[in-house]
């Protein structure tokens, strides 16, 4: 092919295809240091989805432990995380298949049940696993047999090595991050009740050997994050009081104090459990990363109370744990993929332990992201602007013709607390490689901002967030966007899965005209059925985000995109799991009898055996390629022929 060869926007031939994808990845997961050694979590895509733990040795070789079948995954809220951990090289893990608690001695590859099989499949289940002495400390859920979400027990216990347990917390509705202090009796564990979810109202409590327990922090207006011991029984913590979440701490018999408040999220939503954006080192320091401008920054907070970068190519850092002189993290950048990473604190000279994957592709067909804040309508919370990281078109060997405008693909993330980040992402990269520009819209009720920043999204959803990507697309198509782009008003496509479906659908029925096209991946069609028939976790999240139910049924039914499909005309792909219970398939068989009622085009996939989010690399596959046949055929250009993708089925 010779460069700057001239095709239309939407068919440029690219090296990142489906395949280039789904090859290989890993995604990485939670990273513990275990003495000299580092261990980290490996989901395989291409192995089924499986998570499989992987050991660093000094001497730099790297081991898998668990052998196929064993996949070290929880279910507990439906999430996961924290489904394993390491202490004097004694592994602990939940098995996915059966949900019970497993162990691995030192020099032995060969997992021991310690907890009893449940009474049914995945009845009893454990998660946010923490060394404790000889045993385990873990936030045990409980189901029973055909129980409605409200009969979920959720108790922090103790699991000792012959499988003998001690319940130690019981009675909140939700418990997390159960930590011992070191050496000594007492226990911290956050806890909440519904309706909150954990980042409205999580308490941080300290339970002392006497039975006594104490509120540290948090509740009402203030939520907390990954509690943290020191050896001197200092505990450490991230709180939103100052709007932000950021770091405080409690000496022996002291008063909560803050540390360091960046002016920006340190912390992110507690989604999973395991998480860690922050960590002590032996001789006193914190180490710590936290979002700016759309990227993260790592640094140190030295004992003279001095912050310091350490300088960095990467943009996104998770899994954040001191090791030594050194900080371990899970890294990535707009170039790269992410990396499990050694950063040393002096210099900041950074070691990968566990590299990307080589991708084969030159750097010059990743587009770089752009931060960009843009004007919003304000609303009841007064917050008047929004955030999106923007993505242009890129392609070294390939032109538009002149004239043409690129097509404008709007990814509207999950949660809806989750935020955009700036690390290679080849899910990305297979659209603007093809010649769409895209935007990765941190709306309303994203991370990252701050509390009131999060908070405008209360009793809002439906409406704030769709004020947002729509005030997006029309920022990006009136020629106000980075360095000049403007996309083609006409060919706006709007995507996102669970929360982000949610956005795509109302999008479609609510503000019709915007958007030429979209794709729904999981998300939800019918705000009363997922009220009413959604997991523990999930079951209240509603109440605050639109309104109590069953109250405000009138409410719920106002913002369903299944009661406004009268004024759907736009062009829609589905893509659903089979076994998904937090948004269950009838979610997205309801949405797909409607648009074959009125005959409007659209293409729906069932993918047997996935639930909330695609694991198998054959249906990752299939739902990307599949997206884009949708868009050739409504938007009018033609599929790469070089790859031989399979058009998708349009129902017209």
């Amino acid at each position: 092919m010779t460069a700057h060869q001239t095709l239309p926007h939407g068919s440029w031939p690219t090296p990142i295809t489906s395949e280039v994808v789904v090859r290989a990845a890993a995604r990485l997961g939670e990273v513990v240091v275990d003495g000299d050694d580092v261990w980290w979590a490996e989901g395989r895509p291409s192995e089924g989805g499986r998570t499989v733990l992987v050991r660093r040795s000094p001497d730099g070789t790297t081991t898998d432990l668990l052998p196929a079948p064993w996949n070290a995954r929880t279910r507990v809220h439906e999430y996961g995380g924290g489904a394993w951990t390491v202490a004097a090289g004694t592994v602990w893990f939940t098995s996915y298949a059966d949900q019970r608690l497993y162990r691995v001695d030192p020099g032995s590859t060969e997992p021991v049940a310690v907890t009893p099989e449940p009474a049914f499949p995945a009845g009893v289940r454990f998660a946010d696993l923490s060394a404790d002495g000889d045993g385990v400390l873990a936030v045990r859920e409980t189901h029973s047999p055909g129980g409605a979400a409200a009969d979920v027990v959720h108790e922090v216990v103790r699991i000792a090595a012959d499988g003998t347990t001690e319940v130690l917390v019981s009675g909140p509705d939700f418990v997390s991050d159960p930590r011992r202090e070191p050496g000594g009796p007492a226990l911290a564990f956050l806890r909440w009740d519904h309706p909150d979810m954990p980042w409205d109202a999580a308490q941080l409590v300290v339970r002392d050997g006497a039975g006594g327990e104490h509120v540290i922090a948090g509740g009402q207006g203030e939520s907390v994050v990954q509690p943290v011991w020191g050896a001197d029984a200092t505990l450490w913590w991230l709180g939103d009081r100052t709007d932000v979440w950021s770091l405080y701490r409690r000496r022996p018999h002291g008063e909560a104090e803050l540390v360091l408040d960046v002016g920006s999220d340190i912390a992110g939503p507690q989604w999973v459990f395991g998480q860690s954006r922050f960590d002590l080192t032996d001789d006193g320091r914190v180490v710590l990363a936290y979002g700016r401008d759309g990227a993260d920054r790592l640094a140190v907070l030295d004992g003279d109370g001095a912050v310091r970068e350490l300088p960095s190519e990467h943009a996104s850092f998770g899994q954040v744990r001191a090791a030594g002189d050194a900080v371990v993290c899970v890294a990535g950048g707009p170039a790269s993929e992410p990396v499990v990473l050694r950063v040393a604190l002096a210099d900041g000279r950074a070691e990968v332990l566990r590299p990307a994957r080589d991708l084969g592709v030159d750097p010059a067909w990743f587009s770089r992201p752009v931060h960009v804040t843009f004007p919003t309508e304000p609303g009841p919370s007064g917050v008047a602007e929004a955030h999106a990281l923007v993505y242009p078109p890129t392609n070294p060997e390939v032109a538009a013709p002149d004239g043409e405008l690129p097509p404008l693909l709007v990814l509207v993330h999950g949660g809806p607390t989750a935020a955009a980040r700036s690390v290679l992402d080849l899910g990305v990269q297979y659209w603007t490689s093809r010649g769409f520009a895209v935007a990765d819209v941190d709306y309303r009720g994203s991370t990252g901002y701050g509390r009131r920043y999060r908070q405008a999204l209360t009793g809002q959803w439906g409406i704030a967030d769709l004020d947002d990507v729509v005030a997006c697309a029309r920022y990006l198509s009136s020629g106000d966007g980075p360095a000049g782009l403007r996309v083609d008003p006409a060919r706006m496509a709007i995507r996102g899965g669970s929360a982000g479906g949610y956005t795509t659908l109302a999008a479609l029925t609510f503000r019709p005209g915007v958007f030429a096209a979209g794709a729904s991946h999981y998300g939800v069609a019918d705000l009363a059925a997922l009220a009413a028939d959604t997991h523990s976790f999930e079951s209240r999240y509603l109440d605050g985000l639109i309104a109590p139910w069953p109250e405000g049924a009138a409410v719920y039914a106002e913002r369903s995109p299944i009661h406004a499909t009268d004024a759907l005309d736009t062009p829609l792909a589905v893509f659903q799991g089979d076994e998904d219970e937090v948004v269950p398939p009838a979610q997205a068989e309801m949405m797909v009898a409607a648009l074959r009622a009125k005959g409007v085009p659209h293409a729906y996939v069932l993918f047997a055996g996935e639930q909330h989010g695609f694991r198998k690399g054959e249906n990752i596959r299939t739902a990307l390629d599949g997206e884009l046949s949708f868009y050739a055929q409504v938007l009018g250009f033609p599929l790469p022929t070089e790859e031989g993708i399979t058009p998708i089925t349009v129902v017209r």
